[in-house]
């Protein structure tokens, strides 16, 4: 749990006297490591959800943003594949895996969460 520091410094000035506060947090190790996992797997899902709107909107991919997306999240969507059939319609196709892949990233980055801070030994409030 982040720890917030509150500080307050009184400095003598000739007559007057002034007050600065300052606030400050200090993350565990742990909550820093969760942080980084959400940010890991939510960037994953954040390419995922562009690969799923092109592909239903029917992107073309002459684009290079479309095919790099295509690219980097290939190797995400690829365990999914074949789970559901795509379908398509004037160019236009949904693949259901994709959505799938979305569902299963978030599931396992909330699991990875939890399991780290059953082991973190530290107490987590929400």
């Amino acid at each position: 749990m982040a720890e917030i520091i509150k500080e307050t410094v009184l400095t003598n000035s000739g007559n007057r006297q002034t007050a600065s506060s300052s606030v400050t947090s200090k993350v565990s190790d742990s909550e820093t490591t969760e942080r980084i996992i959400y940010f890991f797997f939510g960037l994953i899902e954040v390419l995922l959800s562009f690969r799923l709107v092109l592909k239903v909107t029917g992107a073309s991919l002459s684009s290079g943003f479309v095919s790099g997306i295509y690219a980097l999240t290939g190797i995400f969507s690829m365990p999914f594949d074949g789970i559901f059939r795509k379908g398509s319609a004037s160019g236009m196709t949904f693949e259901p895996g994709t959505l799938i892949a979305i569902i299963v990233y978030a599931l396992l980055a909330w699991g990875i969460v939890k399991l780290l801070q059953a082991f973190s030994g530290e107490e987590q409030s929400n």
